[in-house]
């Protein structure tokens, strides 16, 4: 298994907003319609010069899962289970140890 690395702590913050912002864009969400939405990550990682992550949108009406694979952001429709991305966390840290 290809090795992962964190992500400089100076980074973190800009790179979670990016994400973030991509998912609602492809969720075409307005947020400024939603008064308790929130985004949570599992992880977040660096392989090579990409990120890898899986996170969540939560909104007051759904849970969208989304991962980041190669750079490339994946929306888990239907695919994915609260089970699932809690197990995936696990392992993720398991293997490459803390993202924080």
């Amino acid at each position: 298994m290809e090795k992962v690395n964190k992500v400089p702590f100076n980074e973190i913050k800009n790179v979670k907003e990016a994400l973030a912002n991509m998912a609602l864009e492809q969720l075409e969400i307005d947020i400024n319609s939603l008064e308790n939405l929130v985004v949570e990550f599992g992880y977040i990682y660096l392989r090579g010069d990409h990120y890898e992550s899986l996170f969540k949108v939560l909104t007051d009406q759904e849970t969208f899962y989304f991962a980041v694979q190669q750079g490339n952001l994946i929306w888990l429709q239907n695919t994915f289970s609260e089970e699932l991305f809690q197990s995936t966390i696990q392992q993720m840290r398991t293997f490459h140890g803390d993202w924080k």
